[in-house]
């Protein structure tokens, strides 16, 4: 049986205080309402294990990583927009966008022309080497969405590729 529990809190549970990186953590689970939660606290927060812990660990908050960020690779951009394109899901037409935007700018991909349908603009762009014909939606994203996407497409990048 698989279990889905949140990763480590920001706060501790019993204090509120933030939890300090390099600081000792108590964490636990519990049910509670049929369901599995996980509680973290700091040092001077922590009552000791409650009555029934399914799971009760000690740990070291960590430091937060910095994230360089290295050059995008583009031929890696190319191969993997070539691949969402191929599995053309509604839930990954934003980071398709985000690509060809990303390929527009190093100049990988060329603007064709566009088309609207309805309220929906599409964008389409040719390989300058010869790939394509590539259609793909345009979105005005918020900077929050912008955010995520470009995390998820370094992650993507990182596992994959090793950028």
């Amino acid at each position: 049986m698989d279990y889905q529990l949140k990763l480590r809190s920001r706060k501790c549970a019993g204090t509120g205080q933030e939890l300090v990186p390099g600081s000792i953590c108590h964490s636990v689970v519990v049910e509670r309402n049929g369901e599995l939660l996980r509680l973290d606290y700091s040092e001077q927060g922590w009552p000791g294990p409650p009555p029934g812990a399914v799971g009760v660990w000690k740990g070291i908050v960590p430091r937060p990583v910095e994230v360089k960020n290295a050059p995008l690779d583009t031929h890696a951009l190319m191969s993997y927009f070539e691949q969402l394109n191929e599995e053309a899901s509604p839930a990954t037409e934003k980071l398709r966008y985000i690509l060809s935007l990303l390929l527009l700018q190093k100049k990988r991909l060329r603007l064709d022309g566009e088309r609207q349908d309805g309220e929906i603009e599409y964008w389409q762009f040719a390989g300058v080497k010869g790939e394509g014909a590539y259609e793909v939606r345009a979105f005005q994203l918020s900077d929050a969405e912008m955010d995520e996407l470009q995390r998820d497409l370094s992650a993507h990048l990182a596992r994959e590729w090793g950028s």
